[in-house]
C-alpha cells in the first residue's frame, strides 16, 4: 500500500495575534527570559517582536499573565516603543495581579525621573493606571513632582492622574493637596491641555467632593465666575476639539449679569460656529441658545443664524454626523418651524442616504410643511411611496397624512392618498386605510369621495391589524353609504377564529353594533352571531365588551344606539406622544444624547427607569440574582395574623355573594346549535316610555330572540379555595416551570387605577398575597414581571405555577399558567383575572 501523500506546505504564516498551539505562551516566556538583560545590537528589536505578540495575545484573549516578571525585566531599555508596549501590558494586569504589581513599582518611579519627558510621562501614566489600592502612597510623590514637571506632557498626564488617584482614594488626593495645584495650572499653565486636563479633573473631584464639602462647592462655582469665563474663552482658540467642547460646556452654566456680557461672549464665539468640528458648533449652538432664552427677539435672530451651520453640517458629513445634527434641527424646528420652511429641500432624501436618516428627514418634512411649500413636499413624498425601501415607502404615507391633518392644501391630498390605493401594494393599502380613517375623523366631509375608493378594497386583501382595524371601522361608520357593509361584517364574523389580534375583534364588535342600528333587518344576525362568538371570546376585553354591548341591548336599545353611535363631532386636535414639559427638558440637555433618544436623560440613565431585574426569555431558567433579591417576596414573610390574608379569596366571594360583576344574572352561554329568530321590532316600539326608565333583570327576553343566541343562564362554579399558607422554595418552583406544560395562556386588562398605584412589585406582591397567591420572583425590566404560585386548599398537593408580565403601556397583563392538575387550570385562571382586577379598585 503506498504511503499517503504529504500535505502542501501553506505560504501562509500564522497569523501572530492567534496561538499557534497550547505551548506558544510558554514558548514567548523562554524567549523573553533569554533576552532580559541582554545588550546586543539586535535585541531591542527581538524585544519588540516578543512584546508585539505579548500584547496581541492579551487583545483577543489570550491569558499572558505568565509573563508578568519577564516583560518587567525586559522593561530596562531606553527604547521608548518598548516602554509603551510594557506599560500597556502591566496597567492590564496589575489590577488582577496585586501582588506582582509590587515588581513594577521600582522600574516605574525610576523611569518617572529619566531625562526624556516622553518617558516620564508614560511612566507616570503607567504607574496612575495600576489602580491598585495598595500601592497609593508610591502614586502621590510622583503625581506632585509630575504637576510641577518642566514638560507640558508630563503636567497633561499628572493632571488626569490626580484624577485617577481620586478614584483609588480620594482622601489620599485630597490630603495630598494635589486638587490646589491643579487649580494653580489651570488659571497660570500655558500649555492649552494642561489647562484642559486640570479643568476635567477639577469639575469632577469638586463634584464628587461638594456633597460633603462647603469649600468643594465654593470652589466649583468660582469655575463659573466671570473672571475665569473670560479668560478661558480667550484661549479657546488654543484648545483641541475636545478641549472646546469642555470649555463651551462650563460657558453654557454661566449666568451673565446683562445683556452686554451676553453679546460679548457671542461675538467671541462667532466664528466658532464655523468650526469644522460637529461637536464644537452644537456646543456653540447651546451656548447661543441659552444665553438668549430671555431676550426673544434676539433668540429668533439666534436661530436663523445658526440655520446655515447646522444644514452644511448635514450635507457634508458622515451618516452618522447627519443623524445626530438632523436630530439637534428636529428639536429646533418643532420649536420654530417657520423658521425653517424655506429650507425644505435640504431635507429631501437622497438614494444613497441610510434608512435612519431617511426616517427623520421624512418628520422634517412633515415639521416644516406649511400653506407655502405642501405641494412640493406632498409631491416629493408621494415620489418616496414607491420606494424600495418599504419601511422608507411606510413612512412617507405616514408624512402626507400628517401634512393632510395639520390642514394644509387637504383637497390635494385626499386625492394623493386615495390614489395610493389604486398601487396594489399591500403595505400601501394598510398605510393609507389608517391614514384615511384619522382624516375621516377630521374631516368627516370627505367621506363621500373616500368611502366610494375604501369601498372597493377587499378585506381579505387587507392583512394587516391596523389597516384591517380601521377598514372595519369605516365599514361600521358609513355602513349606510357602502352597500355591502353588513355582508362584509358577517363574512368577517364567520372568519372569526381567523382573527388573532384583539384589536380587530374589538372594532368588529363595535362596527357590528354601529350597522345594526343603521340596518337593522340585514344585520340582525351577524349582530347575533357577532355577540355570541364575543361572549365565547379567550380574550378579556372582546369578552367584556361583548357582554356589555348584549346588557346594553337587553337594558334597552334605543339607549344603546346612544351610547354606541352618538352624534359626533371632528376631532380637531390628536394627542401628542409627548408633553411640553419632557420637550423642554430635552431642549435643556442639548447636545447630548437626549435629543437623539427623544426622552430626558434620567429616563435612559436613572436605575429605576431601566428596571433592576432582568428576566431571561427561557423561563426554565428561572434566577433570582443579587439585584432582585429585595424584590423577592416568601409567603413566610407575611405576618399570618393578618385578617386580611386569612380570608381566601373564595371565602371572601362567599361573603360579599356570588361574583356576577354586580349583577344578579350570570354572562350568557353561547349554544351554536341555535339558530332561530324572531322578527325583529321597530326601534321605536322599544323605546322606554319615561325619561329615567328602571332596568329590571331579566333572565330571558325579547332581545336574546332578537339576536338568536339562544341564550341560557349560566350556572356559577364552583369556587376554587387556595392555602392562603402556601410555602414553595424557589428551586422547586424552578424545577416544576421546566416540566409542567402551559395549560392556559389569556391577556387581560389591568385596572388604571392600580397601574397608577404599581410604582414598585410590593404593591401588587402584597395585594395578591391577600389573595393566597403567593410571589416567587419580580421585577421591572422596563415592564413588571412576576412569578407567582398557590396551592389549592382541599389537601391535595397541587401547585398553580403563574407568569403575569404587566404592559404599562398598554394596561395589559399577559399571564401564564402551569399546574400539577390542569382539569382546575381555568377555573385557577379566572381566579387569578379576579384578584389581578381588584388591584387598586378599592
Amino acid at each position: 500500500m503506498a504511503p499517503p501523500p504529504s500535505p502542501i506546505p501553506s505560504n501562509r504564516s500564522p497569523s501572530p495575534s492567534q496561538p499557534s498551539g497550547k505551548g506558544e505562551v510558554s514558548d514567548l516566556k523562554s524567549q523573553l527570559r533569554q533576552l532580559a538583560g541582554s545588550r546586543s545590537p539586535g535585541a531591542d528589536e527581538a524585544k519588540r517582536e516578543l512584546f508585539k505578540k505579548a500584547i496581541s495575545y492579551m487583545t483577543v484573549g489570550v491569558d499572558v499573565s505568565s509573563l508578568f516578571s519577564e516583560m518587567v525585566m525586559c522593561s530596562a531599555t531606553s527604547d521608548v516603543v518598548l516602554k509603551k508596549m510594557c506599560y500597556l501590558y502591566v496597567s492590564a494586569h496589575a489590577k488582577s495581579n496585586p501582588d506582582l504589581a509590587l515588581l513594577t513599582i521600582n522600574f516605574l518611579l525610576r523611569d518617572c525621573k529619566d531625562l526624556d519627558p516622553t518617558i516620564r510621562g508614560l511612566a507616570l501614566r503607567g504607574l496612575s493606571s495600576l489602580r491598585v489600592p495598595n500601592l497609593v502612597e508610591y502614586l502621590v510623590g510622583p503625581l506632585a513632582s509630575g504637576l510641577a514637571d518642566p514638560s507640558p506632557y508630563v503636567r497633561a498626564i499628572a493632571a488626569v492622574g490626580a484624577l485617577k488617584l481620586y478614584h483609588i482614594s480620594p482622601s489620599a488626593c485630597v490630603d495630598a493637596d494635589l486638587p490646589s495645584s491643579l487649580k494653580s495650572l489651570l488659571m497660570s499653565d500655558p500649555d492649552a491641555q494642561v489647562v484642559a486636563n486640570c479643568l476635567s479633573a477639577l469639575q469632577e473631584i469638586w463634584s464628587a467632593e461638594g456633597v460633603a464639602s462647603e469649600e468643594a462647592v465654593r470652589e466649583r462655582d468660582a469655575l463659573l465666575s466671570k473672571h475665569f469665563i473670560y479668560y478661558i474663552l480667550n484661549r479657546i482658540k488654543e484648545f483641541s476639539e475636545w478641549a472646546q467642547c469642555l470649555v463651551l460646556d462650563l460657558v453654557c452654566k454661566y449666568v451673565p449679569s446683562d445683556n452686554n456680557e451676553i453679546f460679548d461672549i457671542m461675538n467671541l464665539l462667532e466664528d466658532r460656529l464655523q468650526h469644522a468640528n460637529g461637536a464644537v458648533v452644537l456646543a456653540t449652538v447651546k451656548v447661543f441658545l441659552h444665553l438668549t432664552m430671555s431676550m426673544a427677539d434676539v433668540h429668533q435672530q439666534v436661530y436663523e443664524r445658526i440655520k446655515a451651520p447646522l444644514l452644511t453640517l448635514v450635507s457634508s458629513g458622515s451618516p452618522e454626523l447627519s443623524y445626530a445634527v438632523l436630530s439637534h434641527l428636529h428639536l429646533l424646528v418643532m420649536r420654530a418651524p417657520y423658521l425653517f420652511s424655506s429650507d425644505y429641500k435640504h431635507f429631501y432624501c437622497q438614494y444613497s442616504q441610510p434608512s435612519y436618516v431617511k426616517k427623520l428627514k421624512l418628520e422634517m418634512l412633515t415639521a416644516v410643511a406649511n400653506e407655502s411649500n405642501t405641494y412640493e413636499i406632498v409631491t416629493e413624498l408621494c415620489e418616496y411611496a414607491a420606494n424600495v425601501d418599504i419601511p422608507i415607502a411606510r413612512e412617507s404615507i405616514r408624512a402626507v397624512g400628517e401634512i393632510a391633518l395639520q390642514q394644509y392644501d387637504v383637497n390635494a391630498i385626499v386625492d394623493r392618498l386615495l390614489q395610493f390605493l389604486e398601487m396594489e401594494k399591500d403595505y400601501v393599502t394598510a398605510e393609507t386605510l389608517v391614514l384615511v380613517k384619522d382624516l375621516l375623523r377630521k374631516y368627516p366631509q370627505w367621506s363621500h369621495d373616500c368611502i366610494a375608493v375604501v369601498g372597493n378594497i377587499s378585506s381579505k386583501n387587507v392583512q394587516e391589524p391596523k389597516a384591517k382595524a380601521a377598514l372595519i371601522w369605516m365599514l361600521g361608520e358609513y355602513s349606510q353609504d357602502m352597500i355591502d357593509a353588513p355582508y362584509i361584517l358577517e363574512s368577517l364574523v364567520e372568519n372569526w377564529e381567523e382573527e388573532h389580534d384583539a384589536e380587530v375583534r374589538l372594532h368588529l364588535l363595535t362596527a357590528v353594533m354601529k350597522c345594526f342600528f343603521r340596518r337593522s333587518p340585514e344585520t340582525q344576525k351577524v349582530l347575533g352571531a357577532a355577540l355570541a362568538v364575543g361572549l365565547a371570546d379567550s380574550h378579556q376585553d372582546v369578552h367584556d365588551r361583548a357582554l356589555f354591548y348584549y346588557r346594553l341591548l337587553q337594558y334597552d336599545v334605543a339607549v344603546a344606539e346612544r351610547v354606541v353611535n352618538p352624534p359626533k363631532q371632528a376631532v380637531s386636535v390628536f394627542a401628542d406622544t409627548q408633553n411640553s414639559e419632557i420637550k423642554d427638558r430635552i431642549f435643556d440637555e442639548f447636545n447630548s444624547f437626549s435629543v437623539s433618544y427623544r426622552k430626558p436623560s434620567y429616563m435612559f440613565t436613572d436605575k429605576e427607569h431601566r428596571g433592576p431585574f432582568e428576566f431571561s426569555e427561557d423561563l426554565g431558567n428561572l434566577s433570582l440574582g443579587a439585584e432582585a433579591a429585595d424584590n423577592v417576596i416568601h409567603a413566610q414573610r407575611f405576618d399570618a395574623n393578618d385578617n386580611d390574608l386569612l380570608l381566601s379569596t373564595s371565602e371572601k366571594e362567599e361573603i360579599r355573594g356570588p361574583n356576577n360583576n354586580g349583577s344578579a344574572y350570570s354572562a350568557p352561554e353561547y349554544d351554536s346549535s341555535s339558530t332561530s329568530l324572531l322578527p325583529i321590532q321597530p326601534l321605536s316600539e322599544t323605546s322606554p316610555t319615561s325619561s329615567a326608565p328602571t332596568y329590571t333583570p331579566q333572565s330571558s327576553s325579547v332581545i336574546d330572540d332578537l339576536l338568536g343566541l339562544g341564550l341560557s343562564v349560566a350556572s356559577t362554579p364552583p369556587p376554587l379555595k387556595l392555602n392562603p399558607k402556601a410555602v414553595l422554595d424557589p428551586g422547586t418552583f424552578q424545577r416544576k416551570w421546566g416540566q409542567l406544560a402551559t395549560s392556559v395562556t389569556q391577556e387581560c386588562s389591568i385596572n388604571p387605577r392600580g397601574l397608577a398605584t404599581l410604582v414598585t412589585p410590593q404593591a401588587l406582591i402584597k395585594h395578591m398575597q391577600s389573595h393566597s397567591i403567593q410571589c416567587i420572583a419580580s421585577g421591572q425590566a422596563p415592564n413588571f414581571k412576576f412569578f407567582f404560585f398557590a396551592q389549592r386548599a382541599d389537601g391535595s398537593a397541587g401547585f398553580f405555577l403563574v407568569e403575569c408580565i404587566i404592559i404599562t403601556s398598554s394596561a395589559k397583563a399577559q399571564i401564564k399558567v402551569k399546574a400539577d392538575d390542569e382539569s382546575v387550570s381555568q377555573d385557577f385562571s379566572a381566579l387569578f383575572q379576579s384578584a389581578l382586577l381588584e388591584f387598586g379598585a378599592s
